[in-house]
């Protein structure tokens, strides 16, 4: 299942922008966050991917979700200016940003490439 973030849970399971200037994660796994809103059509495309992927991948990897207007500070944080917008978090090294609905093929490579997880 994806989970929905708020700023103070994104503090805690992904990065403490507050405390941190530089990238630390906070994570246990590997996560790819989806930067989204209700009205948008992509968006609404995307997320029974995301769900099916949360659903294969299992422990392995995180997926959360963060709703761009009641999140709007964690989305100017990312400089999200378009949605859906995709950030790949490995356990360990820099993120990586995605924008678009990106196809289910395209994710798994992104996983695989970026996170460094396999099904």
């Amino acid at each position: 299942m994806t989970e929905n973030l708020t700023k103070a849970t994104f503090l805690e399971k992904v990065f403490n922008f507050e405390e941190h200037k530089e990238w630390k994660f906070e994570g246990q796994r590997p996560a790819l966050i989806d930067f989204y809103a209700d009205w948008c059509g992509p968006c609404k495309m995307i997320a029974p991917i995301l769900e099916q992927l949360s659903e294969e991948y299992g422990d392995k990897l995180d997926i959360y979700k963060i709703d761009t207007e009641a999140e709007q500070e964690l989305a100017a944080a990312f400089g999200i200016r378009s949605i859906p917008s995709m950030l790949f978090c490995p356990a360990e090294g820099q993120p990586q940003m995605a924008n678009g609905a990106l196809p289910k093929p395209e994710l798994e490579r992104i996983i695989a490439d970026v996170l460094r997880v396999t099904k």
